[in-house]
């Protein structure tokens, strides 16, 4: 089977887009373990959970993002993993944002359901190939 024909791209011909894509997921999944680190060592008890499970979701959400953007050979491919970024960083930022800030966590569900939906949008973009 021809590897193009299934989505997958040499590392010479992968679009701007998945490059960036997935230097986008290496810097939040790297970012994310400042955070754990920072959320483990500095911060109050209380206020450890809620920054630990922002740092799980950015290490998870970087973690795919880097592995599945050069698969991303398809329009709705893209727009999921776009979407994942951008959940990624509504939900995790909101959590960071009010314990740096106590800026209002409102931003975190809607994180959280556009990144369910992006990973809805993923499965069917695969299934589609």
């Amino acid at each position: 089977m021809d590897p193009s024909a299934a989505g997958y791209t040499s590392r010479n011909h992968r679009s701007g887009s998945q490059r960036g894509l997935v230097a986008a997921g290496a810097v939040l999944a790297a970012g994310s373990v400042a955070l754990a680190a920072y959320a483990a060592h500095v911060v109050e008890p209380d206020a450890q959970a809620r920054l630990q499970s922002a740092a799980w979701f950015a290490f998870g959400h970087g973690i795919a993002l880097a592995a599945l953007a050069p698969h991303a050979a398809r329009r709705f491919g893209k727009f999921a993993l776009a979407g994942l970024l951008l959940g990624t960083l509504l939900f995790s930022g909101s959590l960071v944002g009010a314990y740096l800030f106590g800026a209002p966590t409102a931003l975190a569900p809607f994180g959280g359901g556009l990144m369910i939906l992006s990973w809805l949008l993923w499965a069917a973009d695969s299934v589609r190939s």
